[in-house]
């Protein structure tokens, strides 16, 4: 990959935007790229796991605990006090699954773990009740499970470690603010956030396909469950996709019932997906099916964590919802860690409403944003090791304008990092 030689870095000198003077300096770096937009390769894969994925029913969970967590936090002390509980584990339970009905034998486990304050001042917290509370709360929004039956859910979730609390209380009392006055939010580790804009047409028709299959058309098709997973392949001006949808197996009579609910979710996926590109589309769905040895994709839940399948955080989609092997990818899990100092969830979101902000202001000059931000422990979140911004520009294009626009876009987004607290704790950012 080249590096076009207008390679520009930027330190402390910020945007003159307000009135009162930088303090916090940052490591901004914009660059523009010489390389062929994804748009215009020949080959593109894409990954999306649905909802009820086993590994989306993890991220779904962590979160949902983290964000129960810091509203009791709230309620009780008016601020979000540290956890990360994005650890857990959803163990597939058995099932005997048939036409017009089924059972499930052995429930779906719950694991959850990590770390969060549980005492202040002696004072014990019900952090373990908030907890499972949240999750039977979460896993309620799958219609064929039954909370009640169908899962178990422990909570293993401990004490964070005293020296790392103690550490940063300690360099909380070393660290400046701003020169706006914000407050000083130290990284509780070094690890790095990514992202891109735009989706390019064949991560819209993976992405839109899977809502729009666990949204609007189960109306028209309650027979399908909410465990599907997407997998687009572009060639050239072509996208293959293949959808992985479990069935229920009560709301379907037989196997040409069946048939027909897989022919009719093909119709209305390939007239949905159109409105997202002009590429040719081949659908195939549950391509492992085999009706002559009777083999179906059939559920009780409609989860096909009901009968063996695993799920861990963080090991589905990423923050923007997507699994990108040609695009930058963070390996860390946004789902579950707080969204208060742990950048491993913070920069992956600021990351993306950076390049998205960074293409749609730049009116078609910039092709496509790549953005990493890398932090070090116990430096303020504002001010990263590394922000790099690398831009795909449009032919033609005036690379010295809109480097410093870019490099204004993210300055002013570090400056107000805050909004990622408040808008995830509204419950407003997906994280998977």
């Amino acid at each position: 990959m080249a590096i076009a030689s207008t390679k520009t870095k930027v330190r402390a000198k910020p945007v003159a935007r307000k009135a009162s003077p930088k303090i916090v300096s940052k490591n901004i770096v914009v660059e523009s790229i010489l390389t062929t937009p994804l748009a215009q390769q020949k080959v593109e894969l894409v990954e999306r796991k649905g909802i009820g994925h086993p590994d989306s029913i993890s991220d779904g969970v962590a979160e949902a605990v983290s964000m129960a967590l810091c509203k009791m936090y709230l309620e009780r002390f008016g601020e979000i006090l540290h956890h990360n509980t994005d650890q857990n584990e959803v163990v597939g339970g058995q099932s005997s699954p048939k036409f017009n009905g089924g059972e499930v034998l052995e429930p779906i486990h719950i694991l959850l773990s990590g770390r969060a304050i549980t005492q202040v001042d002696g004072e014990r917290l019900p952090y373990s009740t908030v907890a499972i509370n949240a999750t039977k709360e979460y896993m309620k929004r799958f219609p064929n499970l039954d909370v009640y039956r169908h899962i178990t859910v422990d909570c293993l979730i401990g004490k964070g470690s005293l020296d790392l609390i103690k550490n940063f209380e300690a360099l909380k009392d070393q660290c400046r603010t701003d020169g706006y006055g914000n407050h000083c939010l130290l990284a509780n580790d070094t690890s790095f956030g990514c992202s891109y804009a735009p989706y390019s047409e064949t991560e819209l028709v993976c992405l839109e396909s899977e809502k729009y299959v666990n949204g609007e058309m189960k109306k028209k098709l309650p027979e399908t469950g909410e465990d599907v997973k997407v997998m687009c392949s572009r060639k050239d001006g072509k996208i293959n996709m293949t959808i992985a949808c479990a069935m229920v197996g009560r709301h379907i009579s037989d196997g040409d019932h069946y048939k027909s609910v897989v022919e009719e979710m093909k119709e209305r996926v390939l007239d949905h997906a159109t409105k997202y590109t002009d590429y040719d589309i081949s659908l195939d769905i549950n391509h492992a099916d085999n009706p002559s040895t009777g083999n179906y994709y059939l559920t009780v839940t409609g989860l096909s964590a009901e009968n063996g399948d695993d799920g861990s955080v963080g090991r589905g989609n990423r923050m923007n919802g997507l699994i990108t092997p040609y695009r930058p990818m963070s390996m860390e899990a946004s789902a579950g860690k707080n969204p208060l100092t742990h950048v491993g969830k913070m920069y992956n979101i600021l990351a993306n409403w950076m390049a998205n902000d960074i293409v749609k202001k730049s009116n078609g000059n910039v092709l496509e944003a790549n953005v990493r931000i890398l932090s070090q422990i116990g430096r303020p979140i504002s001010d990263p090791e590394t922000c790099s911004v690398q831009l795909f520009m449009a032919p033609g294009a005036d690379f010295n304008k809109w480097h410093k626009e870019a490099y204004a876009i993210t300055d002013d987004w570090l400056d107000n990092i805050g909004k990622v607290t408040e808008k995830v704790v509204k419950g407003q950012v997906t994280v998977f």
